[in-house]
């Protein structure tokens, strides 16, 4: 006897519909598993067959066959334990056949309870773009799932495979899970505050360029100049996420499988901070199953390079293709997968290996050639794409017991999301398709959205000059510049904008710096 049911894989970020099919026959009892599954996948046949004896049902004494179609696209992963289950009972006459517009996802323990399985979301928007009525998930996956529902798909949380029978006959049907409410504005209460940062004036006004026009800062300064206290306050200071970046954001960690148990959509900007030590994939994404790295993990978010040196010239060097186009694309011998990578990359060094090169009171132990070497592990091609770079320099006692507070994160947020408001008015304009903020802007939009008055022109044009600017550089002081006008609500980037985004220049006041 033959049946069919529909289940979904994950395909990098996008899912795609599988076909469970399954069928069973005379011959000597087997069971046989195609359609180009992994070793997750092929060991589904051994949790089928205990949670199907468990949950009181018989197992077939036949051949029964079950193919995962499309057959050329590689099966990955415990999701399809469920399907397989139902599958197996349809075609051997113990449940009845199945509604077509009807889904499964799950992985079984042996006692047929319900485990929750990666990648949820994304099969879920899959489902609902191909008109499914009704799907079957975990009941820790439902609420992520329900997120893709709306009100044409309806998603059925389930905790055995027992549930999910019972209300396929009818006998005891389980209640749709309801989408939680989506407010990202509650995430900012739990940010740290930049109230705590005490003095370094320059290096909260370039974060708060940083937030209003979604640019790449560098810190530099010695240990405890507050480089990582304002790295993480970061967050607290950015716009709340759409509803369209949530979901793209909830997807890449529901993938990872890093999203909390029972979480819907994520609220809160990602904030990532990996160790020096990690290596290139753990940065980039990949393995056997093109999991997302920290790149994409820090999509809509914040990635904190601290120590940033002392980081691998190769993971390094990988942050070159997201922090230019947004994306990641990883390639291996299996396949390739693109995710997107749309971070702002917050990086913080010591001016040297000891970390007091250039230090008022504490001598410097490093040589100069031991400078140049600490120096040379960032490559200029990497600071080339950092559009901020401060000089922090060490807190006077009078500061950090000064009498009036520093000001808040919600006095900053307010002016960065005045300057923010700005920018979503212009980008709604035709032509700005993909554009939230600033640092986004391609190199045509550039010269259509950073109109100068003549003086800032004639600055401009000798600072091109004299420094021997790349194209690159000169198209990310004219963002910056443009963020900082819009900050001042100007309409023009006149020489006070162009000062000010050419004093954070990375590259050459690295090179001052050391």
């Amino acid at each position: 006897m033959y049946s069919v049911l529909k289940s979904y894989g994950l395909n990098g970020l996008n899912g795609f519909a599988v076909a469970v099919e399954a069928d069973v026959s005379g011959g000597l009892p087997a069971f046989s598993l195609v359609g180009l599954p992994d070793s997750a996948v092929r060991e589904s046949g051994d949790r089928v067959r205990a949670a199907v004896k468990n949950l009181g049902f018989k197992w077939p004494d036949r051949h029964i066959t079950v193919n995962l179609a499309p057959a050329d696209v590689r099966k990955t992963g415990p999701v399809y334990d469920l399907p397989l289950l139902l599958a197996v009972l349809a075609s051997s006459g113990q449940l009845e056949a199945l509604p077509a517009d009807t889904a499964f996802l799950g992985e079984l323990a042996l006692d047929g309870a319900l485990r929750p399985v990666s990648g949820v979301l994304p099969m879920a928007l899959a489902a609902a773009a191909d008109g499914i009525k009704a799907l079957y998930v975990p009941a820790e996956n439902a609420a992520e799932a329900a997120e893709a529902g709306g009100t044409a798909m309806k998603v059925y949380p389930a905790r055995t495979a027992r549930e999910v029978v019972d209300a396929l006959r009818g006998v005891t049907p389980i209640v749709p899970t309801v989408p939680l409410p989506f407010d990202p504005a509650d995430s900012w209460n739990s940010a740290p505050d930049f109230a705590d940062v005490m003095g370094q004036p320059l290096a909260r006004r370039a974060m708060v360029i940083a937030a209003a026009g979604g640019h790449n800062v560098l810190l530099i300064g010695a240990p405890g100049t507050g480089k990582s206290m304002l790295a993480k306050r970061l967050p607290g200071i950015l716009p709340p996420l759409s509803r369209d970046e949530a979901v793209e954001t909830t997807k890449i960690y529901s993938i990872a499988g890093q999203l909390p148990k029972g979480r819907g959509l994520i609220t809160s900007r990602p904030f990532r901070s990996p160790h020096h030590s990690a290596s290139a994939v753990s940065l980039a994404g990949g393995g056997a199953t093109f999991r997302p790295g920290e790149c994409s993990l820090a999509d809509c978010g914040v990635l904190f390079l601290d120590e940033l040196p002392e980081f691998s010239r190769e993971s390094l060097e990988v942050l070159r293709q997201p922090l230019e186009d947004g994306q990641i694309t990883v390639s291996r011998a299996a396949g390739s997968a693109t995710y997107p990578s749309r971070f702002q990359l917050v990086a913080a060094m010591n001016p040297c290996k000891c970390g007091y090169y250039g230090h008022p009171t504490h001598p410097c132990t490093c040589s100069p050639s031991a400078v140049r070497q600490y120096r040379s592990r960032v490559s200029g091609p990497l600071l080339d794409r950092i559009d901020l770079c401060v000089e922090m320099d060490p807190i006077a006692f009078d500061e950090l017991h000064a009498a009036s507070p520093s000001e808040s994160s919600a006095a900053l947020r307010q002016q960065v999301l005045r300057a923010r408001q700005v920018q979503a008015k212009r980008y709604a304009a035709p032509g700005y398709e993909g554009v939230r903020c600033n640092a986004q802007l391609t190199a045509g939009q550039v010269r259509r959205v950073c109109r100068m008055t003549p003086g800032a022109e004639q600055l401009l044009r000798t600072s091109y000059d004299t420094l021997g600017l790349s194209a690159r550089a000169h198209d990310r002081i004219l963002r910056v510049a443009r963020t900082v006008a819009d900050l001042a609500g100007k309409a023009l980037l006149d020489e006070d904008a162009l000062l000010e985004a050419l004093q954070y220049r990375a590259q050459e006041k690295a090179e001052l710096t050391f």
